[in-house]
């Protein structure tokens, strides 16, 4: 079973998020990851296997000077469980990133009409396609794109 942990708030994140996935483990996962805004850009840190992994590939982040970022623990049900299908996922520009429970049926279909439209995609999910339709829908307003990629 997955589990997602988000903050924003006073706090350093890195610490917040990592504390949040700890306590979700006992829901059994096969990938973790976390992503958080540094200076204006996304930094995701990724990795297969136990909470406990993701730590050892964070190092400095955990000083990290952020204060808003998610995480995830993924129990794979679209590609193996391999850092590359860890959550987050991002879009062809990595502005936008995606962490997501559930199934997008038909996820393979969308992902062929957005491979012929030019997206490039670095996973074996469903839940990367979200985060190149998403792409694909943005002008300028997040909203009414997230609602038109659903």
């Amino acid at each position: 079973m997955c589990g997602i942990v988000g903050y924003c708030g006073p706090r350093r994140v890195v610490p917040v998020v990592l504390e949040g996935l700890k306590r979700l483990e006992y829901r059994g996962y096969d990938s973790a990851g976390i992503v958080y805004l540094e200076d204006g850009v996304l930094i995701k840190h990724r990795s297969k296997g136990k909470l406990s992994n993701l730590e050892a590939i964070i190092d400095d982040a955990i000083v990290a000077p952020s204060h808003i970022g998610l995480g995830h623990t993924r129990w794979a049900t679209h590609g193996a469980p391999t850092t590359e299908n860890a959550h987050p996922h991002s879009d062809c520009t990595g502005d936008l990133v995606v962490i997501h429970n559930g199934i997008i049926e038909n996820y393979h279909s969308l992902r062929e009409e957005l491979k012929v439209k030019g997206h490039n995609f670095t996973s074996d999910t469903d839940t990367e396609v979200l985060a190149h339709l998403i792409e694909e829908y943005l002008d300028t307003d997040l909203v009414v794109a997230i609602k038109k990629a659903i």
